[in-house]
């Protein structure tokens, strides 16, 4: 069989040298099906030759059929356009794009750009727990595709929340998109394929490694407009994803939490160092996300009191009085700079209302209350 770019770039990616610069280069510059036959023709001299000895590129497209998978490459309609900025990305050192991608599910990756990431500890609290969750719903309900890494914890409450509002989630893997990590999302991870989709720059079969976490990071922090840390301790993996996101220019929030919490160090210390912006609600995400769209103003407290909703001279007469006191209209007058007659008519006003009690003629009170 002739091989054509589209399998060879499988069988680099079963080379697994994820986010390799220089591999990304070579492939732009020489084209995959070249740059195979050359690493194939290194044999014994090299790493990637003694691996290629072992991958056959018309093996791995048949994998790929077997598992209901499709392989995408850049240049596909459905290739996901924020991972081209991983060209000049350098979070780790390392910055280069996907030679392609295996996904499974019914997801248009082209639809990704719009998304926002939420990522955290896997061994999050009930408070991290219940704002992934509550948040990825509402996002979702709001046509924000939800984009997570699957793991315990946040990731996997993330993905549970997005389905739970009857909206796709996307799962970027460090695993084949045939192989559930951990082995206990297995019933997640069905799920998400029959509503979003799965996807993996690894190929069908391939188990973690190390690397493949950090790899995966890069992706999820490229995949969408914006990050979302909920949770994380001091040293957790969602710094990475976190690292790679600013490097990219993508939106980075963080979720406030305990001083007295250590799943809350890493969000308390980005928004301390302003590497991510403080986001208390949904709707906040969605005001950064969209900065170019009218957005309504977020309240900034509750609901106004019945106070708040009197016209500013009748608060002012209210304000003018202390307790126990009677207050006659020249004195008002004096208190608020508000002439005579509207000191009586409003006074007038307030006290029919129950704001103050008339005591004699032309004078009030507070109201006194009972006991």
């Amino acid at each position: 069989m002739r091989l054509d770019e589209r399998t060879a770039r499988m069988a680099l990616c079963a080379l697994q040298p994820m986010g390799n610069v220089e591999l990304s280069r070579l492939v732009a510059d020489e084209g995959a099906v070249a740059l195979w036959h050359a690493v194939r023709r290194m044999g014994e001299e090299s790493r990637w030759g003694r691996k290629a000895a072992s991958i056959v590129p018309e093996e791995l497209a048949a994998c790929t059929r077997a598992c209901g998978a499709r392989f995408l490459v850049p240049g596909d309609d459905e290739w996901p356009a924020g991972l081209a900025d991983l060209g000049v990305a350098t979070a780790t050192g390392d910055g280069g794009g996907p030679l392609g991608l295996w996904v499974r599910g019914t997801l248009d990756l082209g639809e990704a750009g719009s998304g926002v990431s939420l990522v955290g500890a896997r061994a999050a609290t009930g408070y991290g727990l219940h704002v992934a969750t509550e948040w990825a719903a509402d996002l979702a309900l709001a046509d924000r595709l939800v984009i997570s890494g699957l793991a315990f914890g946040v990731d996997a409450a993330a993905h549970r929340g997005a389905l739970q509002a009857r909206r796709p989630t996307l799962a970027v893997m460090a695993s084949g998109v045939d192989v559930p990590y951990p082995v206990a999302n297995t019933t997640l991870m069905n799920a998400i394929v029959d509503k979003g989709a799965v996807v993996s720059e690894v190929p069908p079969g391939t188990h973690p490694v190390k690397a493949s976490f950090l790899a995966r990071n890069r992706l999820i922090a490229a995949l969408g407009a914006g990050v979302v840390i909920v949770e994380a301790a001091a040293r957790s993996g969602a710094k990475n994803t976190v690292s790679w996101a600013n490097d990219l220019g993508r939106v980075v929030m963080a979720v406030p939490g305990p001083v007295t919490s250590s799943m809350s160090a890493t969000p308390n210390r980005l928004i301390r160092d302003t590497a991510a912006v403080l986001v208390s609600s949904p709707a906040e995400v969605l005001a950064l996300l969209g900065p170019l769209s009218p957005q309504d103003e977020l309240p900034l407290q509750g609901e106004d009191s019945r106070f708040d909703r009197l016209a500013p001279d009748l608060r002012q007469l209210r304000e003018a009085f202390r307790p126990r006191e009677e207050v006659g209209v020249a004195e008002l007058s004096s208190r608020t700079g508000l002439g005579v007659v509207d000191c009586l008519a409003g006074a007038d006003e307030l006290a029919e209302a129950g704001w103050l009690e008339a005591t004699g003629h032309q004078t009030w009170r507070l109201p006194v209350r009972p006991g």
